[in-house]
């Protein structure tokens, strides 16, 4: 199962925003264990290849799908690529997206461009986008991606930013492929605690919430 059916099964993947990270490959495995498959480590975490290598290089023991997100320039796409990452995704449109899509497409592996207008979107499905993440999805809400339904049939969408267990089942109401669970699910202090049974049950929590 490729990353992107993953998702459309799970309808979730988690966003970890973390200052350090004790161990990746626990973390994983804690997601994996509350029913979170596909795991997105991000650029604003210190030494990310470190982590992504390990997390990579353990997924066939956790069961993870491990990708790169807050990816903002060709370089560090390359980087991500050659540490084990299985997917990309960028904050927005910079000027090297291109290049972030161009790295994805030479890997084999899908990219997930940010967006937040309908031409960002436009943009990013031109640049080979397997998947838009509207970013930042909460200040518009779940009514947002009804109306890019419209122009958009069939688009996969992924909201990222503001969506918590109150609101995800919303969302993928609204016709979202996915829903980013982030600190909702990952709070930095349980990372840098290694506080693995805390995020399992938050994972548990997050995950019964969409199925509501």
């Amino acid at each position: 199962m490729n990353t992107l059916e993953l998702l459309r099964a799970d309808r979730v993947l988690t966003v970890v925003r973390a200052a350090e990270i004790s161990d990746a490959r626990d973390l994983c495995a804690a997601l994996v264990a509350g029913g979170i498959h596909v795991v997105e480590l991000t650029y604003t975490t210190p030494d990310l290849p470190r982590h992504l290598e390990r997390a990579a290089s353990t997924a066939a023991e956790t069961g993870a799908v491990v990708g790169a997100g807050t990816v903002q320039t060709g370089d560090q796409a390359t980087q991500a690529i050659n540490a084990g990452a299985q997917f990309l995704v960028t904050p927005g449109q910079g000027p090297e997206a291109a290049a972030i899509a161009e790295a994805a497409r030479a890997a084999g592996i899908p990219v997930v461009l940010g967006a937040f207008t309908p031409s960002e979107v436009m943009t990013a499905l031109a640049l080979g986008s397997a998947a838009v993440k509207i970013f930042p999805a909460h200040q518009l809400g779940p009514k947002y991606f009804k109306d890019l339904n419209g122009p958009f049939p069939g688009v996969p969408l992924i909201p990222s930013g503001g969506v918590n267990a109150t609101n995800a089942h919303d969302f993928l109401a609204a016709g979202a492929l996915a829903v980013s669970a982030g600190t909702d699910v990952v709070s930095p202090a349980d990372v840098a605690a290694a506080n693995w049974e805390s995020i399992t049950a938050k994972a548990k929590t997050f995950c019964a919430a969409i199925e509501r």
